[in-house]
């Protein structure tokens, strides 16, 4: 049976964002980190070829995930909170 994701297009997010969405990101990138090891151990270890396939699949997903969190964390945030305009320059 072939399953196949549907890519759904996400919008860019904000160049700065809060401390709070910061320490989010940093927990959601140890959580992928931790994950991919994990799978990266246990394929290591497996004797079934198969096992093997699927532990290798599901640690390049965590991997992938790692991949795309990680740049959202080295943005300048400084900068870019400098460059939002304050609500007395909207109106």
């Amino acid at each position: 049976m072939d399953q196949t994701q549907t890519q759904i297009p996400i919008p860019n997010p904000p160049r700065a964002i809060t401390t709070k969405d910061l320490m989010y990101l940093k927990d959601a990138l140890s959580w992928e980190l931790l994950a991919f090891k994990k799978f990266h151990s246990l394929a290591q270890n497996a004797e079934n070829p198969t096992f093997k396939q699927a532990l290798d699949k599901a640690g390049r997903m965590h991997q992938n995930h790692f991949n795309r969190l990680l740049p959202h964390l080295q943005v300048n945030n400084n900068q870019a909170m400098a460059n939002i305009p304050s609500p007395s320059q909207i109106n």
